[in-house]
């Protein structure tokens, strides 16, 4: 039985790779910080659930910022593959924490980089989740060898973090793969990404607990895919015989406007009437266009997404639209969403 180690694994895209290892047999264990209340709603089902997990789910306190509680988890469990998807994630929100950004999203996967060379681990396999904010200003389509133009804090980490696998895996020979992934979406996204609080608003507003949503940009474009058929990618990734680096995405951009459109039409809602705009949200350096080119890891993986823009969009509408039934049922009052 394959072991794998999750880092992120109350995220999106861990409760998505935990449930695709689980299935596919692996003993999974999860890294999760230790606060004052749980944050594991996403994988409440499948850790809960006997039957699904088959007792192969395992999660561990540490944190990216703790070189020692990575060593002693490593240490300990000795896992074939190691999945570096935690993070300060938010691009908005790293501009207010850059040098939080910089330690978790950066150095924490050198932390862990390190770790596994310390302890001679040389047949773990490691993925380091990359990002297509690292492109930032170079011009679409961005593939493997478009160079790195980075436009927030986030960006800049995550370039840090892509350089420091390829040279662990140069100089030390491991086994790692940065896989680059483009904006990838889902029912679980959280709240205060743009996909979700377009999708948690239009469905709100359809049942009357909210009036307005407030945005930034809506001209900017971004290559929109499903968070479930991108992990995927991840683990095919680890399964080829030496890590390399590849795009993830779909190669279709839509901008946020289009979000605005089609999420409020599936409620027969036209945005303009409800979508308004502030200032306040625009980045401090905006990343206007990103679409990427997928070919290598088509070619090389045998992946291709499988879910389109309008399926994605649906998907999220019908979760949100049960939320915010729950929430009406709740008594939930009006309100006003104010998001960037």
């Amino acid at each position: 039985m394959k072991k794998a180690l999750i880092t992120g694994i109350t995220g999106q895209d861990g409760s998505y790779l935990a449930e695709l290892l689980l299935e596919k047999g692996y003993e999974v264990h999860g890294v999760i910080r230790r606060s004052s209340s749980f944050n594991t709603s996403r994988i409440d089902h499948i850790y809960q659930d006997p039957h699904t997990s088959g007792c192969r789910l395992f999660l561990h306190y540490g944190d990216l910022n703790d070189a020692s509680s990575l060593n002693l988890l490593l240490k300990k469990l000795r896992p074939d593959e190691i999945y570096n998807l935690g993070a300060q994630s938010h691009v908005r929100v790293s501009f207010d924490v850059p040098e939080y950004t910089g330690e978790v999203t950066g150095l924490g996967a050198t932390r862990l980089l390190e770790a596994v060379r310390e302890l001679e681990l040389s047949r773990t396999r490691i993925y380091q989740a990359s990002s297509s904010e690292m492109f930032g200003a170079s011009p679409p389509p961005q593939n493997e060898k478009t160079p790195f133009y980075p436009r927030s804090p986030y960006g800049v980490a995550k370039v840090y973090a892509y350089w420091m696998g390829v040279n662990y895996r140069e100089s030390y020979g491991l086994h790692v793969s940065n896989g680059i992934l483009f904006n990838h979406e889902g029912p679980r996204r959280g709240e205060t990404f743009v996909t979700r609080k377009v999708t948690r608003a239009a469905s709100r507003i359809k049942l009357g607990l909210q009036q307005k949503l407030f945005l930034g940009n809506l001209e900017a474009r971004r290559d929109w895919g499903y968070a479930k058929d991108f992990v995927e990618a991840m683990w095919l990734m680890l399964q080829q015989p030496a890590g390399d680096d590849y795009v993830v995405a779909t190669g279709e951009a839509h901008s946020v406007r289009e979000l605005c459109q089609a999420a409020f039409a599936h409620v027969g809602l036209d945005y303009q009437q409800h979508v308004e705009i502030d200032s306040r949200y625009f980045r401090p350096a905006e990343v206007d266009y990103l679409l990427g080119d997928p070919s290598k890891a088509e070619a090389r993986l045998g992946w291709r997404p499988r879910t389109t823009f309008a399926e994605l969009v649906r998907l999220m509408m019908e979760a949100d639209l049960q939320l915010a039934e729950r929430e009406q049922r709740a008594g939930a009052g009006p309100a006003v969403s104010r998001h960037g």
